[in-house]
């Protein structure tokens, strides 16, 4: 699903108002329509319910006019406040206040009328917050940030119209007080910031209303960005034919492990395997073979030439040229170490190799961009740096990165001509197009030891499957994060470990899986 910021989304309202003819008094009647039709899915009969609703003087207060005369129409209980005079408000949104009736409207223009506006909140079933729309930014001041105070103090449900108020629709931050919704009815696209922190714990349940913004509307004003959903995901997941076997379903070949990090081989092995490849192999250093071995009952070990230090020699380039000759994607990076022969192993393979490839950890620490963008072949290649990685790569503070993550992705894989994956709070992918996907999965604990080992065994197998550079990363950030969040479920942020994420990966395929079933 295509993913927007405020600015996307003026332009996106712009067309269809200017060049497509489509009046913004319609888009507005779409917007409380849709939203209201969401509030009978989700809690049934509206008739008798007592709704506040609470609305701004600009557009958004237009969608809050028209979803309270949408209540009324149906029963509800319905009581409005604007917050302001209402001859502030002007353009549809005065329209729609016309049309639902200025003498049905309680104004909180100053302190007056607060004590009644505080026992109606108290006394809701359901609160509907249409204060501040995608247009805002700063902070809350005077008589708005009370009012936000109060909606988010009285322990009702609260409904956000388009944006909780409060929240930075593209950043996701909120700088004073912001309403934290139960549910966000968001129009037309969804909005960057609710799916990176804080943003995530600000808008509850995200459902879109379709306003009627002809798809081709988006296709003209350029929106690159995007989210992937359940249902997007069992689109892009392989299907798995009745008459197939081993072959069918990918070789990977996993280049991983030293002497003190055969779990991160082991973990990267078993991801791919759990992630639906027929085949894995894992190329590991001689001497780790026979614990390997022991450890992975499904893994094809192979032993490889090896450093003193107990990593793989550049002696196994020549075996590992024959391997890759036989599997359908490569994994390469996990617990390599640093030694400077297995590094320049490293930038060799990279240079040569021709089948898709992930590279992460120390198969990343023994690149720079140049090396990436220099190889030879067109076989996709997915990079997934952390920050700190990033930012080595790049040659910027991790705090640069942290604070333009969609830029410095777009940047980076750019440069290195590859897909690149962005691991953190939220994940990001890009391709040199510029291309972009934000995951909108995952939780704090999968910052553990090990997930990111998980990870790139995910997206190895999507690749040996068949799939992009782009389409695997995005595929893998969503299944990884899914199953750190069912594991989050059973264990709890805290106390979860990447073997638990491991373990979540089998729920993890089905819910997408069955999510493709229910819609055929």
């Amino acid at each position: 699903m295509k993913l927007v910021t405020t600015e996307t989304m003026r332009l996106v309202d712009r067309e269809c108002i200017d060049n497509r003819g489509i009046p913004g008094l319609t888009l507005m009647e779409n917007a409380g329509l849709g939203t209201v039709r969401f509030m009978e899915r989700e809690i049934g009969s509206l008739s008798e319910k007592r709704v506040s609703v609470v609305c701004g003087k600009g557009n958004n207060g237009g969608d809050g006019f028209v979803i309270a005369r949408e209540l009324a129409v149906r029963g509800a209980d319905v009581r409005a406040f604007l917050v302001g005079h209402g001859d502030d408000v002007a353009g549809d949104a005065r329209t729609n206040l016309d049309r639902f009736g200025r003498e049905n409207v309680t104004e909180l223009s100053d302190g007056r009328e607060m004590g009644r506006f505080v026992e109606e909140l108290a006394a809701s079933d359901l609160i509907v917050d249409a204060l501040f729309g995608t247009g805002f930014e700063g902070v809350p001041r005077g008589l708005s940030g009370t009012i936000i105070g109060q909606m988010r103090l009285c322990d009702r449900p609260v409904l956000a119209v388009d944006v909780p108020s409060g929240l930075n629709a593209t950043s996701g931050v909120a700088e004073g007080e912001c309403v934290r919704a139960h549910w966000t009815c968001t129009m037309g696209l969804p909005k960057r910031g609710f799916f990176v922190h804080p943003g995530r714990t600000y808008v509850g349940r995200v459902h879109v209303v379709d306003i009627g913004v002809p798809a081709d509307v988006i296709e003209a004003v350029g929106v690159r960005d995007n989210v992937l959903t359940t249902r997007e995901a069992s689109e892009v997941l392989p299907e798995r034919p009745a008459d197939g076997h081993k072959g069918t379903f990918g070789r990977v070949l996993v280049v991983a492990g030293s002497v003190g990090y055969t779990g991160a081989a082991a973990l990267a092995s078993s991801a791919a395997l759990r992630s639906g490849a027929g085949l894995v192999y894992l190329a590991t250093p001689s001497s780790l073979n026979d614990i390997l071995e022991s450890k992975l009952t499904e893994v094809i070990t192979i032993p490889l030439p090896e450093t003193a230090e107990r990593s793989i020699s550049r002696e196994a380039l020549a075996q590992m040229g024959s391997l890759l000759e036989t599997v359908d994607a490569l994994a390469l990076g996990p617990g390599l170490s640093r030694n400077p022969e297995t590094a320049e192993l490293v930038r060799e393979l990279v240079g040569r190799i021709d089948v898709p490839c992930v590279v992460d950890a120390d198969g990343l620490n023994a690149l720079a961009l140049d090396d990436v963008a220099g190889r030879g072949g067109d076989a996709p290649l997915v990079l997934t740096p952390h920050p700190g990685e990033m930012a080595r790569l790049l040659k910027c503070g991790v705090a640069d990165v942290q604070e333009h993550r969609d830029e410095i992705v777009r940047d980076a894989a750019a440069r290195a001509g590859a897909t690149v994956l962005l691991k953190g709070a939220a994940t990001v992918s890009a391709d040199p197009s510029g291309e972009l996907f934000l995951n909108p999965t995952g939780n704090s604990g999968l910052a553990s030891a090990g997930t990111g080992d998980v990870l790139t065994g995910i997206a190895a197998a999507l690749l040996a499957r068949g799939l992009k550079g782009l389409q695997a990363a995005a595929l893998a950030a969503f299944i990884h994060g899914l199953a750190g969040d069912l594991a989050a479920e059973r264990f709890g942020q805290t106390s979860m470990t990447a073997g638990d994420v491991l373990a979540g990966l089998p729920e993890s395929f089905l819910s997408i899986e069955m999510a493709g079933s229910a819609q055929g």
